[in-house]
């Protein structure tokens, strides 16, 4: 494990103490946002094995950091950086180092009213910057520029399905070798996720992920699925777990993923969640590139 991850994992358990809601380890981000004056951290490890057509590259293990801040009338600030180590068949150099950092700002502008017979909405922008050396692969060498909107929604007060829609003005949705990987076009993304609180501590769910560049030849289309879910440790912390796989060259061919999501209230905080991805009160994005 990289050493930065070996010194904040202790961290995050000793400090870790009232209420968190938990947007990993889906790929499909949820409507809500993260509680004004809260400051949000998550951190995920996924091992993916990759599919045969991107030989010599053999795995990829993504190590994953991101901040979320609360701001008012329902807005958010992101951001994250990924630590990447790629191994490559006998013959070929493996690679590791930062990937490629991204900024962004999301708002919630509706909330699921009771009744719930109106969806919630947000939409949010981000801004990925080159950080990764291209040379090894860890970076796309490109600035994107990325829409997702978000419509999410609640069936009962256990049971809710989340829908995204996103648009790559420019760049690139990699992260090291996976992902599309196109450089000039648009690209055209999509989740759907359906998570449902088994209990007030363990919350499950599944699904699908994909993106299409908008020409052929251009990248590289992506579809994956993600059956995964998260347990709630304490009131501010959340343990989460998945496994995933997918078909075509941007996907894992298969892959794990586990994480850690705590939060750290910086002023009066809401009553504890009713379970580790209770989507009913504010949240914390996650935006990854899919």
């Amino acid at each position: 494990m990289h050493r930065a991850t070996r010194l904040l994992l202790p961290l995050i358990w000793i400090v870790a103490c009232g209420p968190l809601l938990a947007q990993m380890p889906f790929y499909t981000d949820n409507a809500d946002v993260t509680d004004q004056g809260t400051l949000h951290f998550e951190i995920y490890n996924e091992l993916d094995g990759l599919q045969s057509a991107q030989y010599p590259d053999l795995r990829q293990n993504t190590t994953n950091f991101k901040v979320n801040y609360g701001l008012p009338h329902n807005l958010e600030l992101d951001f994250d950086i990924p630590y990447l180590a790629i191994n490559r068949a006998s013959g070929s150099q493996d690679s590791s180092g930062n990937g490629d950092a991204d900024m962004g700002i999301k708002w919630n502008f509706s909330k699921a009213p009771r009744p719930r017979w109106i969806p919630a909405l947000s939409a949010s922008f981000y801004m990925e910057f080159p950080t990764g050396d291209e040379t090894q692969g860890l970076g796309s060498g490109l600035a994107d520029y990325w829409l997702n909107t978000i419509l999410q929604e609640p069936f009962s007060d256990k049971t809710r399905l989340v829908f995204n829609f996103g648009y790559l003005f420019a760049g690139n949705t990699s992260t090291g070798v996976l992902g599309i990987q196109t450089t000039r076009g648009h690209v055209y993304t999509g989740g759907l996720s359906m998570q449902h609180d088994f209990t007030s501590r363990l919350t499950l769910g599944a699904e699908l992920y994909g993106g299409v560049a908008d020409k052929n030849g251009l990248g590289k289309n992506q579809l994956q699925a993600l059956a995964g879910g998260a347990y709630a440790i304490n009131n501010r912390m959340s343990f989460t777990f998945a496994a995933l796989g997918g078909a075509h060259i941007a996907s894992p061919k298969i892959g794990c993923q586990f994480g850690y999501e705590v939060d750290f209230p910086l002023r009066h905080a809401p009553d504890p969640p009713q379970s580790a991805l209770n989507q009913t009160s504010s949240t914390s994005s996650n935006r990854r590139s899919p």
